[in-house]
């Protein structure tokens, strides 16, 4: 009897010996996470109400994501539009510009330079790749009245058309914040410590997503309200729609835009329609900065402010 438990015995050790490290490690992993701050920063994006669903994804996705909108909403095209790119982007490459993929596919749209959308170099810059989705996008019949699927399968030309449909929810939440059209819906948290940020590198990124018109002239130093020395202010033009908070759309479509690009660019601070984001208090999302939103058309607190980290 006592030969035929003794190993019954030893394996039963063995195996609490073995559940024992598994929670030596969790244990580890979490004290480090608690430590550190835990784990890469995320973004949220809700809805403008801030109830019903929401969808959190990486600094890095929204970063991209805020690309693919601002070169959409630059060509003219509706929100419908954007929400299309930014589901064939989760679906090809979880939103991550990604240089590796099935034969020579590459970027945030799985492109491929041998079906003659750009040079491996074209297609793994964002601002690219998003142009040559829309101009292809565009060709198509009556796409934003097409199942989005459809659309986006029309320029794909994928192996699994119907993959695309699942990302529908989470593009549209996020096409909504990212067009302005859902006020103050994103938001990021932002990573400790880093390097200085620069405004002159916040200005040439706000160009090649929005284009020239987006920074029409910079104010003159020494002006009241003239933006500091590391502060970029975009305005905003007065003809530009308004929603039903007064805020104007394009307002919130540049602030979550910096939101979104807060973490690569060191935005330490926006402030736009009554409201700020800062990274120092990034879980708390935009606060009510109590201040008017946007005073009178054409003034400077029609600006959407970016504070850069020093």
């Amino acid at each position: 009897m006592s030969e035929t438990a003794s190993p019954v015995r030893r394996g039963r050790l063995l195996r609490i010996a073995a559940a024992f490290a598994v929670l030596l490690a969790l244990i580890s992993y979490v004290v480090v996470q608690y430590v550190t701050g835990g784990g890469a920063p995320r973004c949220t994006v809700r809805t403008a109400e801030g109830e019903g669903p929401t969808y959190e994804l990486s600094t890095e996705q929204a970063a991209n994501a805020a690309t693919i909108s601002a070169v959409g909403t630059t060509r003219g095209l509706p929100e419908r539009a954007v929400t299309i790119a930014l589901a064939t982007a989760l679906q090809e490459s979880g939103l991550r510009n990604i240089n590796h993929g099935d034969r020579d596919s590459l970027g945030l749209f799985q492109q491929r330079p041998s079906k003659g959308w750009g040079t491996t170099r074209q297609i793994l810059d964002p601002v690219y790749a998003a142009g040559k989705f829309y101009e292809h996008l565009a060709e198509v019949p009556g796409y934003s009245r097409l199942p989005l699927t459809v659309a986006a399968q029309r320029v794909q030309r994928s192996g699994f058309p119907q993959a695309y449909a699942k990302h529908e929810p989470d593009a549209t939440l996020l096409a909504a914040a990212l067009t302005g059209r859902a006020t103050g819906a994103l938001t990021c948290e932002s990573g400790k410590g880093g390097e200085p940020g620069d405004p002159a590198k916040v200005r040439e990124e706000l160009v090649r997503a929005f284009g020239p018109e987006v920074l029409p002239e910079a104010r003159t130093s020494g002006r009241a309200g003239a933006p500091g020395p590391r502060e970029v202010a975009v305005p905003v033009p007065s003809t530009v729609g308004t929603d039903g908070g007064g805020a104007s759309q394009r307002g919130w479509e540049l602030a979550h835009w910096a939101v979104a690009r807060a973490e690569g660019l060191r935005i330490e601070e926006i402030s736009y329609g009554g409201r700020v984001w800062s990274a120092s208090e990034s879980d708390e999302g935009w606060r009510p900065t109590g201040a008017a939103s946007g005073s009178a058309p054409g003034s400077e607190a029609a600006d959407v402010r970016i504070r850069i980290a020093q």
